[in-house]
């Protein structure tokens, strides 16, 4: 996520860091070179503008040049606009007083609208509430088999109403079910279309009237950049919004959508979805993303999803395993699975501070990761108890029924015996239970 827009940013840093004294050129310099980096992450050149002219207001003050670091100061300064640009805290989708929650989500066509409504789904289902999703896209086709598919995957109920009948019918009778069953939320899934029209225009209106919705949020594709925002202005005007879900950003390296879309709209970003998984949506924090984004991590998040892959009761195990030097294979494919619970590594290494000087082109094969898993399941849980069992013939079963070679499963008993050793080493004085991976 920005990779390149950190690269470069990182850059300007550095130069200012290594100077002990700075002068105006010195700043202007940077904010040319800054200005060049958003401008070519397709950041709206009116926001450019306005980002810039708050940064050099405040980085030739006093305060900033007359400081012992003035470099650190500037980064300071870049940061806690960058985080008001964002839009200075993060907002969440409110639940009625009187359930059920309307959401409406509306956007142009191939920007995941479905299969973020799937993912607010689930999101509500951690939460303990019993959301219906409801497929009012009656242009699309099988956009209502979509979304039923992706509705057995996030366990809930989907409406999509009669053959033939109107996205504005299938909205109404979505709400009388979900208030007649008491569901908490429904989550109602529109047509796109390739471009803002009129007619497009005009059918969301219906569905908002017939829906009655607490919240409209507008689904945008965050690859998109410059196009994001114009279409966002376009749904703002003819509907009026409450916030926006950016797809895609796993894939987005400029990050063009996520800086123009809040200060050209007035309406904040809401989620993100990080990823193709069905929970790969994750709360939108300005503070976090302006860290992201200038290289410094994100240890916040990186916390939570350690939090929420890791069971506390096997953390507390496997600590015990440490302190008595008993960890085993098993113990091996639990750590592993609950690492690829976070999501997928590269991004979490994104999140670790500094990953943007991690040599360019360093990618982390998830395909050896799933090697490594097939291994250790196509062993008994006897076999992964007690490694030393594994002689030239079981190797040889291993191998032939994960799809792998001898030698991958050699490779990765070696890794294992590595890693047995260097836990016992630091077992004494370990008691936390994160993760091997981490």
């Amino acid at each position: 996520m920005f990779q390149d827009l950190t690269a470069k940013l990182e850059t300007a840093f550095r130069k200012l860091r290594g100077k002990g004294k700075l002068s105006d050129k010195d700043v202007e310099a940077a904010l040319r070179e800054i200005r060049l980096a958003l401008l070519e992450a397709d950041v709206h050149y009116r926001v450019v503008k306005d980002f810039l002219a708050a940064v050099r207001e405040r980085a030739v003050g006093a305060d900033v040049l007359g400081s012992l670091r003035p470099g650190q100061q500037v980064v300071k300064v870049v940061h806690d606009e960058m985080v008001r640009l964002l839009g200075g805290s993060a907002a969440s989708i409110p639940l009625a007083s009187q359930p059920p929650t309307v959401l409406l989500l509306v956007g142009l066509q191939g920007s995941g609208k479905t299969t973020a409504a799937a993912k607010l789904a689930v999101r509500f289902r951690r939460k303990g509430k019993k959301p219906l999703l409801v497929a009012a896209d009656v242009h699309r086709p099988a956009a209502a088999e979509q979304l039923e598919q992706l509705g057995r995957a996030a366990g809930c109920e989907v409406y999509r109403g009669a053959a033939g009948a109107k996205a504005e019918a299938i909205a109404a009778e979505g709400v009388r079910l979900a208030r007649g069953k008491l569901l908490d939320v429904v989550i109602v899934d529109t047509a796109g279309r390739l471009h803002v029209d009129e007619e497009m225009m005009d059918e969301v209106a219906r569905v908002r009237a017939a829906a009655s919705p607490h919240e409209i949020l507008l689904v945008v594709d965050g690859m998109t950049g410059q196009d994001a925002v114009r279409a966002a202005s376009a749904f703002e005007e003819a509907l009026g919004l409450d916030g926006f879900i950016l797809t895609k950003m796993d894939g987005d390296a400029r990050g063009g959508a996520a800086l123009s879309i809040r200060r050209v709209t007035g309406k904040p970003v809401k989620l993100i979805g990080t990823g193709e998984g069905i929970d790969a949506l994750e709360d939108f924090h300005p503070e976090r993303m302006a860290q992201r984004i200038l290289g410094m991590g994100d240890v916040l998040t990186l916390v939570e999803k350690a939090e929420a892959a890791v069971d506390e009761e096997k953390a507390r195990d496997l600590a015990r395993k440490l302190r008595e030097r008993s960890f085993t294979l098993e113990d091996f494919a639990e750590q592993l699975r609950s690492v690829r619970k976070m999501g997928p590594l590269d991004q979490i290494l994104g999140m670790l501070p500094g990953a943007s000087r991690l040599p360019k082109g360093l990618d982390v094969d998830e395909k050896a990761l799933s090697r490594v898993e097939a291994i250790l399941s196509s062993m008994t849980p006897a076999e992964r108890r007690e490694p030393v069992v594994l002689n030239g013939s079981r190797r040889r079963r291993i191998a032939r029924g994960s799809g792998t070679s001898v030698q991958e499963v050699n490779q990765l008993l070696r890794q294992y015996d590595m890693l047995r050793k260097m836990m016992r080493r630091a077992g004494k004085g370990r008691r936390s239970g994160i993760p091997w991976g981490m």
